[in-house]
């Protein structure tokens, strides 16, 4: 892929998981690569790559748009990651990660607190993403990263964390905070249940409820 492209890949990204482009937005290949400086064939190979991770719809002959998901979907899509990303959590505690490992989960709790003290919620949102993403690579299973990359995004698009309240906040970065103890403790079914709480509590939010 051309540099060009990794470009553009990057710019569309960060405007959809910032929240500048919005679920259901068009994304115009002509438009974008105007506001890129970029000619359109990197804009429309970036915006394929990010069809397939699961971030916009490629529509034929209508061009592209932001995904975005129905009720129905957001229920599928977290209950997959209920099934899966517990599964992870215990997996990766069981293996022991190496301190380094610990260390860099530490440090993203740390930005993504302070992001939350700064009320930016659009960087909340795309540090939790990170960390989930290093904790299921901490799981060894080289399959997940790639059956969970589409699904989550999900939290990201929806604006989840813009929903939550104090209360609903600090669980979560208090959930995180428990993922790593859990980790570092090598305690298999502690971290899973962690994970399954946190996972729950999400689409709790997404529900309405409290």
């Amino acid at each position: 892929m051309g540099r060009a492209t990794d470009t553009a890949y990057d710019a569309v990204r960060q405007m959809i998981l910032s929240g500048t482009a919005e679920a259901g937005s068009r994304l115009g290949e002509a438009e974008l690569a105007e506001t890129l400086g970029l000619s359109r064939t990197p804009v429309r190979e970036a915006l394929q790559r990010l069809g397939s991770d699961g971030l916009v719809e490629v529509l034929p002959h209508r061009g592209a748009r932001v995904v975005q998901w129905t009720r129905e979907d957001l229920e599928e899509i977290f209950e997959l990651r209920s099934l899966l990303e517990p599964y992870a959590a215990a997996r990766a505690a069981k293996l022991a990660p190496p301190q380094n490992v610990l260390d860099d989960l530490h440090e993203q709790c740390d930005a993504m607190e302070r992001a939350v003290s700064e009320g930016d919620f659009g960087r909340v949102a795309q540090l939790n993403s990170a960390f989930h993403a290093s904790l299921i690579e901490a799981s060894g299973n080289r399959r997940l990263p790639a059956m969970l990359t589409s699904v989550m995004h999900a939290p990201l698009i929806v604006g989840t964390f813009r929903r939550y309240d104090a209360d609903e906040m600090s669980r979560s970065m208090n959930h995180h905070r428990e993922l790593v103890a859990a980790l570092a403790a090598g305690d298999p079914a502690w971290a899973e249940s962690v994970m399954r709480a946190h996972i729950r509590a999400a689409a709790a939010n997404l529900r309405g409820e409290r």
